[in-house]
């Protein structure tokens, strides 16, 4: 499967997701859906954000030129709220997935689907 049959089939078709991305670990992108864009300082702060995430817990993260104040930041994930529209990033071996919600998906319904490919990918040595 194709890292763009990823991002529409597993993500997009849900329903639960309205815009998703993945990202190598150094920042270039894989797939995106259409009129989607993280840009080179967005991604290398989120890259750093898995590291060490007291930057965004304490300024927030940019995505796809949204703000969103982070809810959870650790080494494998980090979830962000902005309004009712929030944004799930999942670590997995050799990508960053990027999946975006907005009102009325609730953001559990999100962050299950972006969490269950990251697993799928991590269980393929992705």
């Amino acid at each position: 499967m194709s890292w763009q049959a990823y991002v529409d089939s597993q993500l997009l078709a849900t329903k639960k997701v309205t815009k998703a991305a993945i990202h190598g670990h150094d920042g270039n992108v894989w797939a995106t859906s259409a009129g989607f864009s993280v840009n080179n300082t967005e991604m290398a702060t989120l890259i750093a954000a898995f590291k060490d995430p007291s930057g965004i817990r304490a300024n927030g993260l940019r995505i796809g030129s949204v703000k969103y104040i982070a809810l959870r930041a650790d080494d494998r994930s980090i979830y962000g709220k902005s309004g009712s529209s929030g944004v799930v990033c999942v670590k997995t071996k050799q990508t960053i997935l990027i999946g975006t919600y907005d009102d009325p998906i609730q953001p559990g319904e999100a962050t299950k689907v972006v969490e269950n490919l990251a697993d799928f990918l991590i269980n393929s040595a992705y």
